[in-house]
């Protein structure tokens, strides 16, 4: 047992999240929470865990997708810790507290859960509480509730989906005198909508706020912004909830002269969130505070941090700053571990912000001057109109961004210097690029220790020297300025919108295209071999990983051509998966099984020599393109001119377009080899003792792991810490800006004429398909058959093997050029990038409709998907 005035936020252990909370609460000054005490997890512990033990063994063997067999289980359990007999000791020493506060009192009976971890994660609602409970007997019973309530089916999903260990997590129990308010509410100390933390919100209702907590009853809401009210918005309040006279709670009407009068005045609703402002200073992060008002007193009854706020960049001053994503612009918008985001960071020329396990770009200088605000404005506007939209309202509002006047006229944009049409360059480039990583992997052999770390420092000034060679960027230019001349002037000229995108089909040196071409090949050597095709089924349906299936595959008949032939694969395109620019990432050469479905699916919808046939027939769709349009161009007024200039432009697009996708490769062929030189350095520390496992170096940054490896010393707490920060970032959503307040802007299409219930996104490779949508998240899973229209969160060069069997794209990511919109317009695809909420607001087999050259997609059956 532990009183309230007895705890802080070191007792988690004992108290749990939820007491740990109260008793910080009650030491802030000013701040008035109603006394309690704690049944702490030691009685747990001693009484429950041992009566639960066999039960827990049989929980832990359940898959967390097992609904079944977790509600049958969980209710098991749950009857067995209601039916515990709670020890006399602990009998008597819960009356001796309540003798002391008031035995004929009325009290909060609460859970208060507590697992390793637990500050990153959000357990709320998923325990019971109980109010009005009175007498011994009814809180010793509320007490054993309380225990079974940590096996809730909710709780235990939850626990199984995040990784929490079951018999790590305890269970304490919160007594606390209830308090019999006139009304009580939440409040929230960031915006819950926008996440701007300058901005709080309180809801409010009358009697207790049990309804309004768990969603069941609308309240009043006020926002307050600088100590001011900015809106107050008055709920009709028909019903509230209030203490029982038996115990437990009731409905009960709101007097009609009560139901729209508002519950706080507004001096009331600026006391209540100085309050708030006070919890959130104790506790260093914006919180959700329950609290009741009883005449004019406000008590706190509750306190804990809002868990889905995005993290807001550190910037070490108290400056106005603007944040533009970096994952939205590179096809990554999953959390990134600190060894990756310590080489991207070192990777990129431009200063980066590190939040929620994702990098950000700080704009706030460009929007400050009109050369800036033009120059990037123009630029995101160009290739992703979110992002452009999202910038333009926090120029609009002008409460953020201070104009500077240019301290001189902006210079007169000055185009790269021109290159020549020459294919010899991208192929000198490539060359280049493969012999600098050959060197790489030639000079890296036998280093190890300091030696080896040093080394990789120096290499990636070598990879930045590469991959921003003024050359390469002076042919992806040039691509590029070709693509928006040729969609600029067919438009204009022809009335033929995107015509770019017919254009661009099949162009050589696309490596990322070719890789996409090359998993067919893999399948024609594969499909002649019934035995070898079944052992892959068996593969993917038992979600085998790793790449021991390749031993084994080489003992069927054909299996050693199949093996070879996916080894042949794995050399030139191995370093590739999900999520590439994060280095720790698991590499398709680390876990080829990842590949076999889509190997499947290729064996499945495709004929032999499927590859070259896709290749040459786009090549032939782009050259009968433009013919037709040099055709139609030659019947204009000044048509050989304009015909002339177009062939100059379609020559110089296809031939610099498909090297925009070979730097990258490039670097991620470094990574790799990186990757594999650190992991070999891991395996040394975890045989000295100095690491628990191998992936302990994801959770350093690359300096931090040459301390560990200079001295043999490694902080086993920093990486449990990180490991736990790494899984809290991976549920939350990034925004593509974010603004040092904290507030979250997405932006949003403005398109005319959209069709009623349609989705709106960015039309970025032309043509309209219709067909069923597959909703994948993971490529491993992925079962796509011809005419499939893939739908996704992102895509990067990992997808592509998917391309060559989709009949369209749609992702909620994306931009004119980035990777899923170039091989689509390559590959011939109609794709609409871009398009917010798209795995959720589509169902898995519903028909839909791809207006690729529009930028929207309509929903055909049942346009009302969850």
């Amino acid at each position: 047992m532990m009183a309230f005035e007895r705890i802080d936020a070191t007792n988690v252990p004992e108290v749990g999240g939820k007491g740990a909370s109260l008793g910080e609460l009650a030491r802030i000054d000013g701040i008035r929470v109603p006394d309690g005490f704690c049944v702490t997890t030691h009685a747990f512990e001693r009484i429950v865990a041992p009566s639960i033990d066999a039960l827990l063994d049989r929980l832990s063997r359940v898959r967390p997708d097992d609904r079944a067999e977790i509600r049958t289980l969980s209710a098991e359990i749950r009857r067995a810790v209601e039916g515990v007999a709670v020890p006399e000791e602990l009998a008597a020493e819960i009356g001796r507290e309540l003798a002391r506060l008031g035995e004929h009192a009325a009290y909060a009976v609460r859970s208060s859960a507590t697992a390793e971890d637990l500050p990153t994660a959000s357990f709320a609602g998923q325990q019971d509480s109980y109010l009005n409970v009175a007498g011994p007997p009814a809180i010793l019973r509320h007490v054993r509730r309380c225990w079974a309530s940590l096996f809730t089916e909710r709780a235990v999903t939850y626990r199984a989906r995040n990784g929490f260990d079951h018999r790590k997590v305890r269970m304490a129990v919160v007594v606390q005198r209830m308090v019999h308010p006139d009304a009580a509410g939440v409040l929230f100390t960031a915006d819950p909508v926008t996440s701007n933390r300058k901005v709080a919100t309180v809801e409010a209702a009358w009697g207790l706020g049990e309804a309004l907590v768990a969603g069941r009853a609308a309240g009043d809401v006020y926002t307050v912004r600088d100590d001011q009210v900015v809106t107050t918005e008055v709920a009709d309040k028909q019903r509230l909830v209030q203490a029982a006279p038996g115990g437990g709670t009731e409905d009960a009407p709101v007097e009609p002269g009560r139901r729209t009068r508002p519950v706080l005045t507004d001096a009331q609703v600026l006391r209540l969130v100085r309050l708030g402002r006070r919890a959130e200073a104790h506790f260093g992060r914006p919180q959700d505070v329950e609290w009741c008002l009883t005449g004019d007193d406000f008590h706190l009854v509750q306190s804990r941090p809002i868990t889905t706020l995005f993290p807001v960049p550190e910037t070490g001053d108290q400056d106005n700053h603007v944040f533009v994503s970096v994952g939205h612009q590179q096809m990554m918008t999953d959390a990134m571990k600190p060894l990756g985001l310590s080489f991207w960071q070192r990777t990129t020329p431009r200063r980066m912000h590190e939040a929620g396990g994702r990098l950000f770009v700080d704009v706030a200088p460009m929007l400050a001057t009109a050369a800036g605000r033009a120059n990037l404005i123009g630029t995101l506007g160009k290739y992703d109109p979110l992002v452009r939209d999202a910038l333009q309202t926090v120029l609009d509002r002008g409460d953020l961004i201070r104009p500077l006047p240019d301290e001189a006229p902006a210079p007169a944009h000055q185009p790269p210097a021109a290159i020549e049409t020459d294919p010899a360059i991208v192929t000198r480039l490539i060359e280049q690029n493969q012999a600098s990583v050959a060197v790489l992997r030639r000079e890296i052999q036998g280093l190890s220790g300091t030696a080896l770390l040093d080394f990789v420092v120096a290499d990636l000034a070598e990879l930045k020297r590469v991959l921003f060679d003024p050359l390469s960027s002076q042919v992806i230019v040039a691509a590029m300025e070709a693509t928006s001349w040729l969609n600029e002037r067919l438009e204009e000229w022809l009335g033929e919108k995107n015509a770019a995108d017919a254009l661009t089909q099949s162009v050589p040196h696309n490596v990322t295209s070719e890789m996409g071409l090359a998993l067919l090949e893999v399948a024609d050597v594969v499909r002649p071999h019934a035995d070898v095709v079944a052992y892959l089924h068996s593969v993917a349906e038992e979600g085998r990983q790793g790449a021991a299936f390749l031993d084994e595959l080489a003992e069927l008949p054909g299996g050693r051509e199949a093996r070879d032939a996916i080894r042949r694969f794995l050399d030139r395109y191995g370093m590739r998966c999900a999520g590439e620019i994060d280095l720790t990432r698991t590499r398709w050469s680390e876990n080829p099984a990842t590949l076999v479905p889509t190997i499947l699916t290729n064996v499945r919808n495709f004929e032999p020599g499927a590859g070259e046939r896709h290749f040459e027939q786009g090549r032939q769709e782009a050259l009968r393109k433009e013919q037709e349009l040099l055709t139609r161009l030659r019947a204009l007024p000044h048509g050989e001119r304009k015909a002339e200039e177009t062939k100059r432009m379609i020559d110089r697009v296809r031939t610099f377009a498909g090297y925009r996708e070979y730097p990258k490769y490039g670097m991620i062929s470094r990574y790799f080899v990186y990757k594999q030189a650190l992991l070999e350095e891991a395996d040394r520390l975890v045989r000295s003792g100095v690491l628990r496992e191998r992936t302990d170096i994801f959770f350093l940054r690359l300096s931090e792991l040459r301390e560990v490896v200079r001295t043999g010393v490694a902080d086993a707490a920093l990486v449990r810490e990180r490991r736990a920060a790494f899984r809290s970032y991976e549920t939350l959503t990034p925004p593509r800006v974010l603004t040092s307040e904290g507030e979250v802007l997405n932006g949003r299409y403005r398109l005319p004429g959209l069709p009623p219930g349609a989705l709106p996104g960015l039309p970025v490779s032309a043509g309209t398909v219709e067909g069923r949508a597959r909703v994948v998240t993971d490529m491993a899973r992925a079962d796509l058959e011809a005419g499939d229209i893939l739908v996704t969160t992102y895509t990067d060069p990992s997808w592509t093997p998917l391309f060559v069997t989709a009949a369209a794209l749609v992702t909620e990511v994306g931009g004119f050029m980035t990777h899923g919109a170039v091989i689509a317009r390559e590959y011939g695809l109609p794709a609409v990038v871009g398009v917010g909420r798209a795995t959720r607001l589509i169902r898995d087999g519903q028909r839909i409709r791809v207006h690729g050259t529009g930028g929207y997609v309509e929903l055909l059956d049942g346009g009302d998907a969850a």
